[in-house]
């Protein structure tokens, strides 16, 4: 009877790939999340802009503010940032704002501006 021994090589190699996935995976979710509330705030920006033609500036401006509270982004893009207007040559009316977020993770200190911007034609 002949007894092998293994050298373990193979299972440091799986743990180490292991490793550099799961940590790919932490930042590729926080850096995501980011991305993932300024959509979400596009979204809400062309859904207003969609419905403009029946409401006010001041209640879509409200709104939009309402949609960045429950979002969780900060507070300077629902404050003088946010722009509601409408011009009369094309008939149309275009949100917009501008924000930045920081994304601190280990090894990465990082600043995102983000400028969402939406028009639709009235």
């Amino acid at each position: 009877m002949v007894i092998t021994s293994r050298r373990g090589a193979s299972s440091f190699g799986c743990l180490l790939s292991l490793l550099i996935f799961v940590a790919a995976l932490y930042y590729a979710v926080n850096i995501g999340e980011v991305f993932f509330r300024y959509y979400r705030l596009l979204d809400e920006m062309q859904t207003e802009a969609h419905l403009a033609a029946g409401l006010d500036d001041g209640t879509i401006r409200r709104r939009i503010q309402a949609a960045i509270e429950e979002i969780g982004l900060p507070d300077s893009a629902g404050n003088r940032q946010l722009q509601v207007y409408r011009s009369s040559s094309p008939r149309e009316i275009v949100i917009e704002t501008r924000y930045s977020e920081t994304v601190s993770l280990p090894f990465f200190n990082h600043s995102f501006s983000f400028h969402p911007r939406t028009s639709q034609p009235l």
